[in-house]
């Protein structure tokens, strides 16, 4: 009885150059197919066609653009800016977000808070904020929050920010909360109502940190010129015993910002005993916009970061060394209040020693928490922070995706040897029969 196709005709009976191409694709497949599956699995991967246009708005205006959360999928939030173009006049007051964050971002899973928090929140420490100034009532940040004179008042939104990684609550369903929600935050203004940096302004702000006991200073401006008053305001913080810790550079204004841009050393991050602090992108490589910079101690990301405003309870998109040292800071903030006996300098060695190894060590704030070092360790803390030259940080995806590529390939390597095994010994008996069924009696 003649076998018939789905059609009703003859089904073709498959010859020796049929089966010689299928395992050709096979193989070919083994060889392919874990190249590109390390492609398909990058960050931004899957990104709507929606979201890449705002993307796009956003890098031509000079805003943050919109990078994955931590799933793949981007999140459509406005940007938060670090300050308004100081050649434009009228500009209102940051607008409260009509949107909120959909997904966990990837910088929280990267730091690993949810576990962080099983060890401790920075529960009796308190954090010096400076910068635009950060409003007190606003979502997610509860009664935490002090503002010292005009620092109540946050026009830009960007300290409101910043705050909330550092000791935000969380709130809605994404539940994003900063790394040291269990600390009391102390609010400076570091700007002008406008977000442009002032030395003097900043030097008060650390005076008035150090008054106030700070346990930790976090301070999101970068100066391009040393300033006298401010270098004796820092070093006089650190013999109080704070943890100051500052970005690293300015945050690019524009998307052109960094064109030749040469190399220089930002204040107050250059400062004997400031521990500087860099933004990375999920890879672990700093931004394309970023501004060259040398002797950084730290990165953490900066980039497609979620937190609030100062206006209503919506969500938005940071990005800059600020946010990365707002991160670190709240480590800091974390590492004090677990380890209250501890100097500055230990604190600050913990943060940098306990650090995934890259080219500039990237902020591990699950480890920092709690690996327990040795004395040697421990004697390094001690020592001063040496003048580096200009680094580059080291693209980590590859070394994060490694098992999930290796699983990849194990798995599609046997169905690749399956498939030989399988021409090897079923092909030679299917043309000795001539290519017919084994089993020619149910016909």
């Amino acid at each position: 009885m003649e076998r018939r196709g789905s059609e009703g005709g003859p089904r073709a009976r498959r010859g020796p150059g049929a089966v010689r191409p299928l395992c050709g694709v096979a193989l070919a497949a083994v060889v392919l197919l874990p190249v590109a599956a390390p492609a398909a699995a990058e960050p931004g991967g899957a990104v709507s066609a929606a979201a890449g246009a705002a993307g796009t708005r956003a890098a031509a205006a000079g805003v943050p653009r919109a990078v994955p959360a931590a799933d793949g999928k981007s999140q459509g939030l406005p940007p938060m800016p670090s300050a308004f173009d100081p050649g434009t006049q009228g500009v209102p007051c940051t607008a409260a977000s009509p949107e909120k964050a959909e997904k966990q971002d990837w910088s929280r899973q990267r730091l690993d808070l949810a576990r962080v928090h099983q060890h401790g929140a920075g529960a009796g420490t308190t954090v010096a904020l400076v910068d635009t100034g950060v409003r007190a009532g606003a979502a997610g940040l509860g009664d935490r929050v002090t503002a010292r004179g005009n620092a109540g008042d946050d026009c830009v939104g960007h300290g409101t920010f910043l705050a909330g990684l550092i000791v935000g609550e969380g709130w809605g369903k994404t539940r994003l909360p900063g790394v040291a929600p269990g600390a009391k935050l102390l609010a400076l203004r570091g700007t002008d109502e406008r977000g442009t940096a002032d030395a003097a302004l900043v030097a008060r702000a650390v005076r008035d940190a150090t008054a106030a006991d700070a346990d930790v200073i976090a301070i999101g401006v970068a100066l391009y010129k040393r300033d006298k008053e401010l270098t004796s305001a820092v070093a006089d913080a650190l013999d109080a015993g704070a943890v100051v810790v500052a970005a690293a550079t300015p945050d690019p204004p524009n998307a052109n910002a960094t064109q030749e841009t040469p190399t220089r050393t930002y204040y107050p991050a250059g400062e004997p005993g400031v521990l500087s602090v860099a933004d990375m992108l999920p890879s672990g490589a700093r931004p394309g916009d970023a501004l060259p910079t040398d002797g950084i101690d730290l990165a953490a990301p900066g980039a497609g970061v979620v937190s609030g405003g100062p206006r209503g309870n919506g969500h938005y998109l940071g990005a800059g060394a600020s946010v990365a040292a707002a991160y670190t800071a709240g480590t800091a903030a974390v590492l004090r209040a677990a380890r209250p006996d501890d100097t500055p300098g230990e604190i600050v060695h913990r943060l940098t020693a306990t650090a995934y190894p890259a080219d500039i060590p990237q902020l591990d704030a699950y480890a920092a928490v709690t690996t327990v070092l040795g004395d040697a360790d421990a004697d390094a803390g001690a020592r001063p922070r040496t003048e580096a030259g200009p680094v580059t940080v080291r693209d980590t995806a590859d070394a994060d995706g490694a098992a999930d590529r290796a699983t990849v390939f194990v798995l599609l390597g046997a169905a690749g040897v399956l498939a030989v095994l399988w021409a090897v010994v079923a092909v030679p008996r299917a043309r000795a029969r001539g290519w017919r069924p084994a089993d020619t009696a149910r016909d």
